[in-house]
């Protein structure tokens, strides 16, 4: 598919087709992409936890997301996305080479998961990144190293619905130029 019909084709799904199953294979190509993302001096901290099998879906759906996001994500696969924290931008001796810190890590992850989205598209796939959900359940019940910041969980699944494009931004009413 043509990039930039991509980008903007790609919606966030909040039905999915039960009659269909994503794959460990098409996640792990999934996230393949997901890995050229660029990353503070190439620290490369996004951790991804696929949740696949029904048992540990439903496990997740019901224990870690609020009523309205176990609704959105019935019939998906889901992934829960991390980073390492105290890495991307900090120097070696752990101090932050900026004001930012760790929003750097949260900056990665970011673009990480933008390639992650379009990619899941381009096999046919939909999408929902959920950031309304239990962080402390998600560490417990998937075994997430206090190390990493849990960030969202995505489902991914075949969409049951086609979303219409919501209305954009004009470039002239977000943009100075100098």
């Amino acid at each position: 598919m043509e990039f930039q019909k991509l980008i903007e084709s790609r919606r966030s799904i909040r039905k999915y087709d039960g009659s269909k199953k994503v794959t460990k294979e098409q996640i792990e190509t999934v996230i393949a992409a997901a890995t050229e993302a660029p990353s503070w001096k190439n620290s490369e901290t996004a951790r991804y936890y696929c949740v696949l099998s029904d048992e540990m879906t439903k496990k997740v759906r019901e224990e870690c997301l609020p009523e309205f996001n176990r609704e959105r994500s019935e019939n998906a696969a889901l992934v829960v996305t991390t980073f390492v924290h105290t890495r991307a931008g900090f120097d070696r001796e752990g101090n932050p080479d900026n004001e930012v810190g760790n929003g750097w890590g949260f900056y990665d992850l970011g673009l990480h998961n933008e390639i992650f989205l379009l990619k899941a598209a381009e096999l046919g796939l939909g999408s929902l990144v959920m950031g309304i959900r239990d962080g402390a359940k998600l560490r417990e019940v998937l075994d997430i190293p206090e190390s990493e910041t849990v960030v969202s969980v995505i489902a991914v699944g075949y969409p049951a619905e086609a979303p219409a494009r919501p209305k954009r931004k004009a470039v002239e009413n977000i943009t100075k130029f100098f």
